[in-house]
């Protein structure tokens, strides 16, 4: 079954699921056919994904950041609020750091 059909509702009422050391998500819809799903991503503040290395997915990755920021260790750059990332299968992101903490918005889907 595709995503569930769903009018506005509160995010916030959805509860942090931890999926990491210093990272919780909250899934907002899934698709669980395609896996396609969209979700906030919470990084606590001091996260350090380094263990995690550089992250490569073999699908679509669409990012906003809604608060907070991150800074990836291997560009050495930081992204604030409102920065917007679109991401191909395969292409190398990460890691991060996140100082304050940081909330994304993202959508994964595959294509076929």
């Amino acid at each position: 079954m595709p995503k569930q059909e769903l009018e506005f509702f509160d995010a916030n009422e959805l509860e942090w699921d931890p999926i990491g050391p210093g990272l919780s998500e909250r899934i907002l819809s899934r698709d669980e056919e395609t896996g396609d799903y969209t979700r906030l991503l919470n990084f606590a503040p001091g996260t350090n994904t380094s263990p995690n290395g550089v992250q490569r997915h073999d699908f679509w990755e669409e990012v906003l950041i809604v608060d907070g920021s991150i800074h990836d260790l291997t560009l050495n750059k930081t992204f604030t609020k409102g920065m917007y990332a679109c991401r191909p299968p395969g292409m190398p992101h990460g890691p991060w750091m996140s100082q304050n903490g940081c909330i994304t918005f993202e959508v994964r889907y595959y294509k076929s």
